[in-house]
């Protein structure tokens, strides 16, 4: 029943995110990311810093460490040779004391270099991270300043994806406001095409009938003038040109020259 409950409540808030995608404004994500983005290597760059100053520290601790070797080697050194002096004057109590003395030094300097081969592995560990911090904080400052950059055109492109949203919203508030008793626009097209063919058709069918009674009445003429030219050539030579006959009218009879 838990295990129910439990994947009940997780597909809720799925459901719930998945809403709140849906209706989240794309420039107020863009700003969280980014804010993100730079929250994250502020906290970066704190870790790192933290990294680098335990080099540093560890460095310190070195050279500090080092001082303290070189001091108390020229302290065990002075102490042997003041053991030494006292040996030669006959001095046995200031022998016994200079040597113990250059023996404390000795085993001080033991410790000492034991001390510092430690602290240089921990240096060696240091530096390696130190510098991985510093390359982790360079390339995660690409990256931010990428984003950066890719903010303004992101914006234009939501800008963009706004206004075209707006048109297509137009568009089909424009198409579902046209009914299916207004004719399209192919339609339209089409009938003022068929329209226009038809009547071009005429036209030229017209064109053609003018041309055709034109070319009649000009063959006509022709004839005539032909006609007139022929009997005017006759008269010339002398030749009696007869009229030309009469059209006979509908009914009338015409006698016989043989029962005449």
């Amino acid at each position: 029943m838990l295990s129910y409950l439990r994947k009940r409540w997780n597909y809720l808030l799925a459901k719930l995110n998945l809403r709140h995608e849906e209706t989240a404004d794309p420039k107020v994500q863009l700003e969280q990311a980014i804010s993100e983005a730079k929250d994250q290597h502020r906290r970066l760059r704190e870790q790192a810093a933290n990294v680098v100053a335990n080099q540093k520290q560890t460095e310190m601790r070195i050279n500090d460490a080092l001082e303290k070797l070189e001091k108390t080697n020229t302290n065990a050194r002075q102490a042997i040779l003041m053991a030494e002096e006292a040996a030669a004057r006959g001095d046995t109590g200031k022998v016994d004391q200079y040597t113990s003395a250059a023996q404390q030094f000795a085993d001080r300097l033991l410790v000492l270099e034991e001390e510092i081969e430690s602290l240089k592995a921990m240096h060696f560990q240091a530096t390696e991270a130190a510098d991985q911090a510093k390359a982790a904080v360079k390339q995660n400052a690409q990256v931010l300043q990428k984003r950066l950059s890719e903010k303004s055109a992101l914006l234009s492109k939501l800008d963009q994806a706004k206004m075209q949203e707006t048109v297509n919203s137009a568009m089909s508030t424009l198409n579902e406001s046209i009914g299916d008793d207004v004719p399209s626009f192919d339609e339209v097209r089409t009938k003022i095409e068929a329209r226009y063919a038809k009547a071009s058709a005429v036209a030229e069918l017209n064109e053609s009938a003018v041309e055709t009674s034109m070319l009649e009445i000009e063959e006509a003429a022709r004839s005539v003038e032909a006609a007139a030219r022929l009997n005017q050539i006759k008269a010339d030579l002398g030749i009696n040109t007869a009229p030309a006959p009469e059209a006979i009218t509908e009914g009338e009879i015409v006698d016989d020259p043989d029962t005449a």
